[in-house]
C-alpha cells in the first residue's frame, strides 16, 4: 500500500507559529504533527510515502530525509503555489504506482486505527465533532456518501470530513484543473461513483494556536515512567518522561502527564505540572511554575517565572519574575471572535523582560523584544521592540 501525505500548506491561522515553518512541523507532545502521521502509516504497514510539500518545504525535507528513521520509505512532490487540496495531490501523481493509495492530511494528528479502517478503495474518513460548521461534513444515506458539504452554516450533519482517504488512481483524470478535493469527490459521486465512510477513531486537529495546548495534552498517550537523564532529589508523580542527558534538580516536583526533552535542566526548586511538554536543550531556572505549556526547543526559562496554558515556541528567553496569566479572554483570528481560556503564544527567538505580564489572549509574534516590567495584553507583530 502507497499513502500521499498533503503537507504542503502554510496554516496561517497558526501564526506566528507558522511565519517560519509550515503548519505541518508544528510541535505537540515534543514531535511534529507530521510524525504522528508518518508513524501511523509505519504502524499499520504502510511503508511507501509520497510527501506533497511547498510551504518552508526544507523544514519537511530536512526533519524527515528518505524516511528510514521512521521505517518507510519517503518521496517528496512539490506544490509551488498552495491553490489547493486537489491541486496538492495532483503534483504526487507521477509518484504513485499503485492502483489504489491512500490519501492523508499531515496537519492533523490521526492514529494507525483510523489507516487500517481505510482498507478497501473510495472511502473517507470521518469524526463525530461538535463543531461542524468549521469543516465540510457528510450527509450519508446508509453508509453510502450523498455529497460532502463544506463549512455549512446551519447544523447539515456532525459528521466531518477528516481529510483521509482510499482512492483509485483515476481520481487523477477527475481532478484535471481543479484545486478543491472535496469538489473532485463530490463531482465523482454525482457521476456514479459509490464512496463510503469510516470513523477516524484517533484525530485531532489543531486550527488555531490554543488548540495546540489541546492536542498536545491529548497526545500524551504513553503510561508509566521513563528517565533517560539523571534525576536528584525529585518527587515524580504519574505519567512523565524525561530525555538523555536531561537534568532534574533537588527539590523539584514533576506531574505527568509530562515530557521533558533532551539536555535539558528543570530547577532546583521548580514544578512542573500536567499537560507540559518541554522540548530540547530547554533551562527552567529555579522556582519555576509551569502547567499545561508547551516550550519548544533553546528556550530559557530564567528564575521565578509563572506560565499557565501557554506556548513558547523555539528559541525564546523569559527574564526572571515573569508572569503569564491565564483566563478567559477574546481572541479576534481568522476574521472571527473566538472567547477561550488561554495564557499567551509566544513566536520564535522572543526576549522577554524581567518581571513582566503576559495578559490571558496575548499573542507574541517571532523575534519580539519585550523590556522589564511591561504589561502585555493583545497582539504583539513580529520584530518589535516594545520600549
Amino acid at each position: 500500500m502507497q499513502a500521499v501525505i498533503l503537507a504542503a500548506g502554510e496554516g496561517y491561522r497558526l501564526r506566528p507559529f507558522t511565519v517560519n515553518k509550515p503548519k505541518v512541523m508544528v510541535k505537540v507532545a515534543n514531535k511534529p504533527i507530521l510524525e504522528y502521521v508518518v508513524e501511523a502509516l509505519a504502524s499499520a504497514g504502510v511503508r511507501d510515502i509520497v510527501m506533497v510539500v511547498g510551504y518552508r518545504k526544507n523544514r519537511v525535507i530536512d526533519y524527515f530525509g528518505d524516511g528510514k528513521d521512521w521505517g518507510v520509505r519517503i518521496e517528496y512532490a512539490v506544490q509551488s503555489q498552495q491553490i489547493g487540496t486537489a491541486h496538492a495531490l495532483k503534483q504526487a501523481e507521477e509518484l504513485v504506482r499503485e492502483e489504489t493509495f491512500l490519501v492523508l492530511s499531515g496537519d492533523n494528528v490521526i492514529g494507525a486505527e483510523t489507516v487500517k479502517a481505510l482498507n478497501r478503495p473510495w472511502t473517507v474518513a470521518y469524526k463525530v465533532s461538535e463543531e461542524p460548521s468549521k469543516y465540510g461534513v457528510l450527509i450519508l444515506e446508509g453508509n453510502r456518501i450523498r455529497k460532502i458539504v463544506e463549512k455549512p452554516s446551519g447544523l447539515v450533519s456532525n459528521l466531518i470530513n477528516v481529510g483521509a482517504y482510499h482512492f483509485g488512481k483515476e481520481i487523477f483524470e477527475w481532478i484535471g484543473d481543479r484545486r478543491d478535493l472535496v469538489e473532485v469527490v463530490n463531482l465523482m459521486i454525482e457521476n456514479g461513483y459509490k464512496f463510503e465512510c469510516v470513523e477516524a477513531k484517533v484525530w485531532m486537529d489543531v486550527v488555531y494556536p490554543w488548540d495546540i495546548l489541546k492536542v498536545n495534552d491529548l497526545a500524551m498517550g504513553f503510561s508509566g515512567k521513563e528517565v533517560g537523564g539523571k534525576i536528584e532529589n525529585v518527587t515524580i508523580v504519574g505519567d512523565v518522561r524525561v530525555g538523555k542527558n536531561s537534568i532534574l534538580r533537588a527539590n523539584s516536583y514533576i506531574k505527568g502527564p509530562c515530557i521533558v526533552g533532551e539536555n535539558s535542566e528543570i530547577g532546583p526548586n521548580s514544578v512542573i505540572m500536567p499537560a507540559t511538554s518541554i522540548g530540547d536543550n530547554v533551562k527552567v531556572g529555579a522556582f519555576c511554575y509551569i502547567e499545561n505549556c508547551v516550550i519548544g526547543d533553546n528556550v530559557i526559562i530564567m528564575p521565578n517565572c509563572h506560565l499557565k496554558d501557554c506556548v513558547i515556541d523555539d528559541g525564546c528567553v523569559i527574564k526572571p519574575n515573569c508572569t503569564v496569566i491565564s483566563d478567559y479572554a477574546e481572541i479576534v483570528a481568522d476574521g472571527k471572535l473566538h472567547r477561550v481560556r488561554a495564557g499567551a503564544f509566544v513566536g520564535e527567538n522572543c526576549e522577554i523582560g524581567a518581571s513582566t505580564v503576559l495578559k490571558p489572549g496575548s499573542i507574541v509574534g517571532n523575534n519580539v523584544r519585550i523590556s522589564e516590567l511591561k504589561v502585555v495584553d493583545g497582539a504583539i507583530p513580529d520584530s518589535s521592540v516594545v520600549l
